[in-house]
């Protein structure tokens, strides 16, 4: 709880033990407190150690509405910088909601904005199911679509690692993001890490006729309850094999299929950059409507 009356006092700073690591990455984490032991704010550093990622390092951090502009956000983000330095990071990034306090604090502590996304939701009570199911229902010569939950079938493992080089050229502005290097560990990793939360991962595949690979894939994560709003995560399509609406095409299956499992879903989340023109026409195509804007920043070390 924030304090109410009088100045602010004092200030700590403690390192923390974050069990959150992953195949992919680890983390560090503080806390400050105030010098009654009552925290006011917290900071995630997020560091990827694969190949393709590790010169990277990722912020998330909160402080209290009642707490802000007492120096608790400046003093995280001066251990989580000189964490990254010393981890031999070359760039930290950070989102902010456009016009909140963060999107605020960043830009006048030497972050550039990089990246712009919008946010979506598809309700899907007013969604029209019937149009969304004639998109997925339209043929499309020399691809078929198949589908699972959680760990890809191990017949498509291999074509399925393949295909996520899709997401290689994802417009990402001016982001050092560099390249995420897939391979069926990873991919294996990523499912059961999911399952792990206690979600649903389903994934609907494009597949190419002529020889039975993983042209193209939509991933979908629904809680484990099956109610609320579930969330898209990766959609995307082999450069070779754009040009057919088979974005659009996975997409569409994604959300009937969703809404035939789970009729208790609200609706379904996505996120896209701004500049990632085919994939903003594809959601407007299927009715998601924007909540709202987000901003990446980016500080060179």
């Amino acid at each position: 709880m924030p304090r109410r009356h009088g100045a602010p006092l004092p200030l700590r700073i403690t390192p923390l033990t974050d069990p959150e690591t992953t195949p992919s990455s680890r983390r560090l984490a503080w806390l400050a407190s105030d010098t009654e032991g009552v925290p006011v704010g917290s900071a995630f550093l997020r560091l990827f150690t694969k190949k393709g990622q590790d010169h990277l390092a990722e912020l998330e951090g909160a402080v209290h509405p009642g707490e802000r502009r007492r120096g608790a956000g400046s003093l995280l983000l001066e251990a989580a910088v000189d964490a990254a330095r010393a981890e031999g990071r070359r760039s930290l990034i950070a989102q902010a909601e456009s016009d909140s306090p963060g999107d605020r604090f960043l830009a006048a502590r030497g972050f550039g904005r990089v990246l712009a996304l919008t946010y979506a939701r598809l309700p899907l009570a007013g969604a029209d199911l019937d149009r969304i199911a004639g998109i997925a229902e339209q043929p499309h010569p020399g691809y078929a679509l198949t589908s699972w939950d959680g760990t890809v079938p191990a017949e498509l493992a291999h074509t399925f690692a393949a295909s996520r080089r899709a997401m290689d050229d994802m417009p990402m502005g001016d982001t050092d993001y560099g390249t995420v290097v897939w391979d069926v560990d990873r991919v294996l990793a990523a499912a059961a890490a999911i399952a792990r939360r206690g979600e649903l991962l389903h994934t609907i595949a494009a597949i190419d006729t002529a020889d039975g690979s993983v042209v193209g894939f939509s991933e979908l994560v629904v809680p484990g309850d099956g109610r609320g709003d579930a969330q898209h995560y990766g959609t995307g399509v082999l450069p070779e094999h754009r040009g057919h609406g088979l974005g659009l095409w996975m997409k569409a299956e994604a959300i009937r299929h969703a809404r035939a499992r789970f009729p208790e879903l609200s609706g379904l989340l996505t996120d896209t950059a701004d500049d990632n023109a085919p994939m903003n026409a594809v959601n407007d195509t299927l009715g998601y409507r924007p909540t709202h804007r987000a901003v990446e920043y980016q500080l060179d070390l």
